[in-house]
């Protein structure tokens, strides 16, 4: 049984790598219900959510992968991705929380560049929204 979740895990990855992202979310969908079914270890969980949380971000879901990016941060305290990931969400609707999201991502991988330029524009953009009186 462990090795066929595992390998339904793989087989997510591989299809998500060929951009075939419904069979992708297929298999992330798969996962995730056998992780809640068996004791997995959490690392794998919230990378099935995450990765699952990026296709539905490209789809454009945007609150259904912020969930994703939540349980994945639920799942996996430690993996700074959904926080960088949920942090962009937040920014592109205007929410404050984008903030503490890059920061979060930057306190758990300082040398994570993305999260750094992402966290600079916000505070910019955040200055710029004060600047103007809004």
């Amino acid at each position: 049984m462990e090795d066929n979740i595992s390998q339904i895990l793989e087989d997510a990855h591989a299809e998500f790598k060929r951009q075939n992202f419904k069979m992708a979310e297929e298999l992330y969908t798969k996962f995730i219900s056998s992780c809640i079914q068996t004791e997995r270890e959490a690392s794998s969980l919230a990378t099935a959510y995450n990765n699952r949380g990026q296709i539905k971000y490209l789809r454009v879901d945007f609150y259904e992968a912020m969930d994703d990016y939540t349980s994945a941060i639920q799942a996996d305290s430690q993996f700074e991705v959904p926080f960088y990931n949920r942090g962009l969400i937040h920014y592109r609707l205007f929410f404050d929380n984008a903030k503490s999201d890059f920061q979060q991502a930057l306190k758990l991988n300082p040398d994570f560049e993305d999260a750094k330029v992402s966290l600079q524009q916000t505070l910019l953009d955040q200055q710029h929204t004060i600047n103007r009186g809004y």
